[in-house]
């Protein structure tokens, strides 16, 4: 009997050992502090860290080891601004027309593929046709490789807004979309609106406070919710535990996100000191997703790549959010880091740290932005952006020290998501 106890034991143990993964790091991020810890041992069971230790720590027996002392580890980066369905080229406009659900589900496996092998673990996904849903379920259930999803659905947008998804239509097939489609013109429409993108499946709302860039329509700039209709926004996704996102450019649209209750602002364009000021009262945050503005204003450039109406937008926008960033990082406003890949290229979101600590804002500050600030947004600071026991084993390493080089972020060598080695 005794031996048969034993025997079980034994079993058990190696049964747990099997799940067991120790990570050897010579040098690990603390996103807390924001500084490097030297001569790690990271001790992962099934998808969680479990412990951090001091010093190379021996294996137990049948675990697995994995030498990471030559390279720099950090917490899974967190893209908190993506478009995960497509991706820009010249017959983007066309697609629409032309490729099916099914060809988009495709097209966004992917770009989520790729997204995951640069690095992001997780990414906030704010807008698509519904097939991102789809894409974050297909990830949490193992049947696509790809980051963690926290995704908005659709759009929210007023009738000829930026997200009105008839704009550029010909008349006889511009109809009248309302709600069901994300189009909003009224407080009502503004609390059905969100209610249908919860029914859908999404994490998030996201609105269009102002005109865009990209968008088949004339200006990039003017506000296009009423302050109500905002309110009604925020307040009924309050009620079903969402938060809100706000695509904004011009500053009185993003004013009026700000004062009734948006959390974030995406782009954040040609912001006043008033808005600014406002955004640090009401702890709202900006995602200054330079890497798009730069990648539209040098695509303008090129004859046909964007219709008409487009070129002055983009070249007028796209070059003022670099700048726009440097003065609210300066003023205090609170940054989350986001890219708008999907506008730029999926799986160069690396960029983005780049440009940020370009124009004065510290490296570890840039990646505290995509991991432990990223994390607190998306109601997730006890679970993602830190190495630490009982976090989620999302790990990620490049070849050099991000803080003396930061562009070595857009070479990871190495990614674990949910304990899972993905690329090594």
């Amino acid at each position: 009997m005794k031996k048969l106890a034993l025997l079980f034991v034994v079993l058990f143990s190696l049964s747990i050992s099997a799940q067991t993964t120790y990570i050897h790091c010579g040098q690990v991020f603390d996103s807390a502090s924001g500084k490097i810890k030297k001569e790690l041992t990271l001790i992962i069971e099934g998808n969680k860290i479990d412990q951090v230790v001091k010093g190379y720590a021996q294996p137990v027996q049948g675990a697995t080891v994995i030498d990471l002392k030559s390279k720099t580890v950090y917490p899974g980066f967190i893209d908190m601004h993506v478009h995960i369905e497509s991706e820009s080229n010249p017959s983007k406009y066309l697609d629409k027309y032309r490729l099916n659900e099914a060809d988009i589900a495709f097209d966004a496996a992917v770009f989520a593929r790729r997204t995951l092998m640069a690095g992001f673990t997780t990414v906030r996904d704010l807008g698509g046709t519904g097939v991102n849903i789809a894409l974050r379920n297909a990830i949490e259930s193992g049947k696509l490789k790809g980051p963690r999803v926290f995704t908005a659905g659709k759009t929210l947008s007023s009738t000829g807004g930026h997200g009105d998804p008839t704009n550029g239509n010909k008349a006889v097939i511009q109809g009248d979309p309302g709600p069901k489609e994300g189009v909003v013109n009224s407080p009502a429409d503004a609390r059905k609106a969100v209610r249908q993108r919860y029914k859908n499946g999404a994490d998030w709302i996201k609105i269009t406070a102002t005109g865009g860039v990209l968008s088949v329509a004339k200006s990039g700039e003017n506000p296009q919710f009423t302050a109500a209709e905002i309110m009604a926004i925020t307040s009924t996704a309050k009620d079903y535990g969402m938060q809100v996102a706000a695509h904004a450019h011009g500053d009185e649209g993003m004013f009026r996100a700000v004062q009734n209750g948006v959390k974030t602002i995406e782009h954040g364009t040609l912001i006043s000191k008033r808005t600014m000021q406002l955004m640090k009262d009401k702890n709202a945050y900006l995602v200054p997703t330079i890497s798009a503005g730069k990648f539209v204003a040098e695509k303008a450039k090129i004859p046909g790549y964007f219709p008409p109406v487009i070129v002055p937008k983009a070249i007028k926008i796209g070059a003022q959010i670099q700048q726009t960033f440097a003065n609210a990082y300066a003023m205090g406003v609170p940054i989350a880091f986001g890219t708008d890949s999907g506008v730029s290229y999926h799986g160069d979101n690396a960029k983005e740290f780049g440009f940020m600590v370009e124009v004065g804002m510290p490296a570890h500050e840039a990646i505290q932005a995509a991991t432990i600030v990223n994390a607190k947004v998306l109601e997730r600071e006890n679970e993602l952006g830190q190495i630490a026991p009982g976090f989620f084993a999302d790990i990620v390493a490049s070849e050099a020290n991000a803080l003396n080089d930061i562009h070595t972020l857009e070479n990871i060598t190495f990614v674990m998501k949910n304990g899972e080695v993905v690329k090594q």
